[in-house]
């Protein structure tokens, strides 16, 4: 699993994404107040499970700094609970998804008679009147 990226964590509270990042955050929300099945040799580990952090960044609109703090913990989260990072690589492609949707290239070329609609999402009826 590779360092979580602060600046994701970051855009993803600030709002970034519309709604694929809505729903990106709100996975991280509840992966993070999972509970965790990491174990110390002692029984349940003691490491922060990030909640704190977490709710650090969501009441400072995405202050970097506080991201990193979220980010660092994730990280380590991550490292003692094989569950968790493979959820959290899940919810991280989707917020990157978010973050940088697919550009679309719309062309037309030749002669074109009649219409034409470009695009990449359409919802709804379309007709030529």
């Amino acid at each position: 699993m590779d360092a979580v990226s602060a600046a994701v964590l970051a855009a993803l509270a600030s709002g970034a994404g519309g709604e694929m990042g809505r729903q990106a955050w709100t996975a991280l929300t509840a992966l993070v107040h999972r509970p965790s099945s990491a174990v110390d040799n002692d029984g349940p580990s003691s490491a922060p499970d990030g909640e704190r952090e977490l709710a650090a960044l969501e009441a400072t609109s995405a202050d970097p700094v506080v991201a990193e703090r979220l980010a660092e913990v994730l990280t380590r989260r991550s490292a003692n609970d094989a569950q968790f990072a493979t959820d959290l690589d899940a919810v991280l492609a989707q917020a990157v998804a978010a973050l940088n949707p697919p550009q679309v290239s719309n062309t037309i070329s030749g002669r074109v008679t009649g219409s034409a609609i470009q695009g990449r999402d359409f919802s709804g009826p379309i007709s030529f009147g």
